[in-house]
């Protein structure tokens, strides 16, 4: 308790007067946590989009300067010469049929899920249980794809999707808290220009509502989304 009075303490005096910028959260963060694991430097994006319509559904791939912090496993659905690919170009499991049972048996130690077109006929029998976790191969998010080699290397390097929920906010992983400020702030400027990026075109009003961020066990900290071109800048 006295830990956690303390910390609100110290977040109150944070919030005084103008929210803060990225730079002065990501500190605060960094020197506030007290968990005795690496945590995740999370952040979310309330967007003002309606969800409602398919045509400002919020969605993107981008790739992490600096990584995620975290060695990403990936799964691949090829066979022949794709498998030997994708085999060289660093994927953790490759196959078939073999790994389709697997998974529906339990198994999910891999982070990323790729295919090639041809294997997505297979894929589908599993597509029930990959979805609701988010590890479904989709097109869309260039994970069906033949040119493995460039999407493995993505993956292993810190490759990142991001979404809308129902609710228009994206939530993502932009780093650990072992991270240097510098390296947190250049991944959180990365992805939040992905997002602005991907503003669609009937969106109308303000795009960026709120962005807040968070460590894992940490509280959250509302951001000054007005001051995103200023630390791009100082960065």
């Amino acid at each position: 308790m006295k830990r956690g009075k303390k910390y609100l303490s110290k977040l109150e005096n944070l919030d005084k007067g103008k929210m803060p910028g990225p730079s002065e959260a990501i500190m605060w963060i960094k020197e506030n946590h007290f968990a005795n694991f690496d945590e995740s430097v999370d952040i979310s994006v309330n967007l003002g989009v309606d969800t409602r319509k398919a045509d400002q559904i919020v969605r993107g791939t981008m790739v992490l300067p600096n990584g995620k912090g975290k060695v990403q496993k990936v799964l691949v659905f090829a066979q022949g010469e794709k498998a030997t690919e994708a085999k060289e170009a660093g994927a953790d499991y490759v196959g078939g049929e073999e790994y389709i049972e697997k998974i529906q048996k339990g198994w999910f130690e891999f982070d990323v899920c790729i295919a090639t077109p041809d294997m997505m006929k297979h894929v589908g029998k599993i597509a029930k249980i990959l979805g609701p976790r988010k590890l479904m191969p989709n097109p869309k998010s260039g994970t069906v794809t033949f040119e493995l080699k460039k999407t493995i290397g993505d993956s292993k390097k810190g490759r990142l999707e991001f979404r809308t929920d129902r609710n228009g906010v994206i939530h993502s992983t932009f780093g650990r808290v072992s991270f240097g400020i510098k390296e947190l702030l250049e991944n959180y400027i990365a992805l939040v220009e992905a997002i602005i990026r991907s503003k669609p075109s009937t969106a109308k009003g303000r795009y960026i509502k709120s962005i807040y961020i968070s460590s894992t066990m940490g509280p959250s900290i509302k951001l000054d989304p007005n001051k995103i071109t200023e630390v791009t800048e100082a960065a």
